[in-house]
């Protein structure tokens, strides 16, 4: 049974160190109760009292890592159902299915387009995961000689799924070192592949029709001493995948049930692209640790990664960019200067408009923590004060021969203010980032 925040805090040093980052013993035993810090926070507890709290210390779903340094991602040990509470902390892994019924040429392509599948949003990378090889074939060798080419070209984490156990074995003597997932096919013994987990100390996920049956399996497993399970259902029904995912995480997180704490898994049914993009997008908002697809295309691919970005970026943080001068284009001392605030999609749609203008420019983002320019207005953020302050301490002043600046349309209203503390010449862009192309080549130094 979960210990209550006031159990939990009788076992503390009740010292009110501050040093767990919290104020007092009281407000970190609450918090620990919650699943929303680790014990680990708190360095004076004793062993006594850390052995009592073992329980309810550890996360309510675990952590699962897949593969190795510069191919590893991390699944699992969430702590809320939905993310405007605080945030999820690790997002979903997204792969892709690769049958051992393709040849190696083929299987060699299609690897070597999914290596390329990088791209940059709002200043961040995004890219796929993992790659899946499935025994479809049902032949030992066809499977060997597929993880052989993985392992050789792929650039991500390897899952290995299969039904038999010796030839799980063989393959995982291959791709040991990059620490694979083994999936347990319907077919196959979970004993066996439980065993196999041990043996080579990876992780395993497990298929189950039911959820009674997964967690007999998981206990079984946990008692084994296999730790890092995830949890594939072999529902193939969309709308029961989402009920079942839904318990999963309700029945770890609000009951504390063990059994079900772990990450789950999710292969695509659906054929057509467009379905089955919509298919792992609702995975990826309801609760699937691990994602595998079936199509590689890029215009498939990055609105999936797009969907996860903003699912697992922090609500209450927003997505924001240096404040800093950027230049955009060979610029002279001559260029424009414009301002704007450090919002991340904000700075790069100017920047994308910079860009199309073909007029090299200068690009100040003041701190506004990351809001936009009418809500950084709004809470005093972006106000003619701070950035004249940012213009004096950015630079940007001996970066060019002129003092003009360019504020955007929507603040117009500071631009009195702003000439009067700064000593620029102040013009007022477009309200719209739309408008800045025209107006940047319409502008004269």
């Amino acid at each position: 049974m979960a210990l209550s925040g006031l159990d939990i805090y009788k076992l503390l040093p009740k010292t009110n160190c501050k040093d767990c980052g919290f104020a007092t013993c009281l407000a970190f035993a609450m918090a620990l109760a919650q699943k929303k810090v680790s014990l680990e926070k708190c360095p004076h507890v004793s062993a006594q009292a850390r052995d009592a709290l073992e329980s309810a210390s550890q996360p309510p779903i675990k952590l699962v890592t897949v593969g190795v340094q510069g191919a590893k991602f991390e699944v699992g040990n969430e702590t809320v159902m939905y993310r405007h509470e605080q945030k999820f902390h690790h997002p979903c892994a997204i792969g892709f299915l690769i049958d051992d019924t393709l040849s190696k040429e083929e299987i060699s392509k299609t690897l070597e387009n999914i290596n390329e599948l990088r791209f940059e949003r709002v200043g961040q990378v995004i890219r796929p995961d993992l790659v899946c090889v499935k025994n479809t074939s049902g032949y030992r060798n066809k499977f060997l000689a597929a993880v052989s080419t993985v392992e050789a070209v792929s650039k991500l984490a390897i899952a290995l799924y299969g039904d038999d156990e010796g030839t799980m074995a063989e393959a995982l003597k291959l791709c040991r070192e990059k620490r694979p997932l083994i999936v347990c096919g319907e077919k196959a013994s979970s004993t066996a592949f439980i065993n196999l987990a041990k043996e080579f100390g990876v992780p395993m996920a497990i298929s189950c029709a039911s959820l009674e049956e997964t967690a007999e399996i998981t206990t079984t497993a946990k008692a084994a001493g296999v730790d890092e399970i995830v949890i594939n259902l072999s529902e193939k029904r969309l709308s029961k995948r989402i009920q079942y995912f839904t318990y999963i995480r309700r029945s770890a997180l609000k009951k504390n049930f063990r059994p079900l704490g772990y990450p789950v898994m999710a292969f695509t049914e659906e054929s057509d692209p467009v379905l089955e993009l919509a298919e792992a997008v609702t995975y990826v908002t309801k609760y699937a640790g691990i994602i595998i697809v079936k199509n590689t295309d890029r215009d498939f691919v990055y609105p999936l990664l797009v969907a996860r970005q903003d699912i697992y970026q922090d609500p209450q943080k927003p997505v924001q960019v240096e404040a800093k001068v950027y230049e955009i284009g060979k610029v002279t001392r001559q260029s424009p200067v414009l301002v704007t605030t450090n919002f991340s999609i904000t700075y790069f749609t100017v920047a994308a408009e910079v860009e199309a203008s073909k007029v090299p420019s200068y690009i100040v983002c003041c701190d506004s923590e990351g809001m936009s320019v009418l809500t950084a207005w709004a809470a005093e953020k972006f106000t003619a004060e701070k950035i004249a302050d940012t213009l004096k301490k950015s630079g940007i002043e001996g970066k060019v021969s002129h003092r003009k600046v360019t504020i955007p349309g929507y603040v117009s209203v500071l631009s009195g203010k702003l000439e009067e503390v700064s000593g620029w010449k102040v013009s007022v862009g477009p309200r719209e980032a739309s408008g800045i192309t025209n107006y940047l080549r319409s502008w004269k130094d």
